[in-house]
């Protein structure tokens, strides 16, 4: 099986509407876009109400109200940020004070008859043993469930016509050699493996970067219809350590399979 090698950074996975502000129908009045943070429908750029606005690192959320618009206070240093809306696809981002400073404009997607939510919470990955330099050590908030995450579900009949991808949200914590070379961690005599993925037991990639909305193809052949499926996700492992096992820490948010 070929192996997929993921390269994305730390990419901004939100819409950024080329107006200054707009006028948005559907019997709602003006919103300042440079002033204002907003949740839009992508397709239709109406607001999005009674979104779900989550802050794991702060154990803080909030809703956007009818316009759209949110707050989420001070930020500081790098943590990651959800969007949950029934009806539409899981939404992540990894936010710093930079950023969470300036409006965000996020244009979150609906999700098609297809789509499934393996996992929508954040959870950590690794042993708890991990350096202040470590990529988003900072942000880490959970204590860890072990090295390795795995979750069985089914999928439609239909998915078999299309193009299916695992999409990770958001991650943070990778300490590969790439990731260091990126300047997304400080450490500097040691790196790690990259995580792996896997689809009912076959490695369909490695993840080298920290970042949002990582899309990995399915391959259809691997998919089991009228079946139980199942995605496991393996931390990697500090490559300089030979006295015992140092997995390396890191932590996910918003898991799902989409079909295109």
């Amino acid at each position: 099986m070929k192996k997929i090698l993921i390269f994305i950074g730390f990419t901004l996975i939100f819409q950024t509407l080329t107006f200054a502000s707009a006028t948005v129908t559907g019997g709602v009045s003006k919103v300042d876009l440079n002033k204002t943070n907003v949740v839009l429908d992508s397709s239709t750029n109406s607001p999005v109400g009674n979104a779900k606005i989550s802050l794991p690192k702060y154990n803080y959320s909030t809703y956007t109200d009818d316009y759209g618009t949110f707050d989420i206070g001070k930020v500081k240093g790098t943590t990651i940020m959800s969007v949950e809306k029934p009806g539409y696809r899981p939404f992540s981002l990894t936010i710093n004070e930079k950023i969470a400073a300036r409006p965000l404009v996020l244009g979150i997607e609906k999700s098609n008859i297809s789509d499934v939510i393996i996992e929508s919470e954040m959870f950590h990955l690794g042993d708890d043993n991990f350096s202040e330099d470590s990529s988003g050590a900072g942000a880490f908030r959970l204590k860890s469930s072990g090295p390795y995450f795995s979750k069985s579900f089914l999928l439609n009949g239909n998915v078999i016509s299309s193009n299916n991808y695992l999409v990770i949200g958001s991650i943070i914590g990778i300490d590969t050699l790439m990731a260091r070379s990126m300047g997304q961690n400080k450490i500097v005599n040691s790196y790690a493996s990259p995580p792996e993925i896997y689809f009912n037991g076959s490695k369909i990639a490695e993840i080298q970067l920290n970042g949002d909305n990582q899309k990995i193809r399915i391959p259809n052949n691997l998919i089991r219809l009228n079946q139980s499926n199942e995605v496991t996700i393996k931390a990697g492992k500090n490559l300089m350590q030979t006295a015992y096992v140092d997995y390396d820490d890191i932590e996910i948010a918003n898991i799902s399979i989409v079909s295109e």
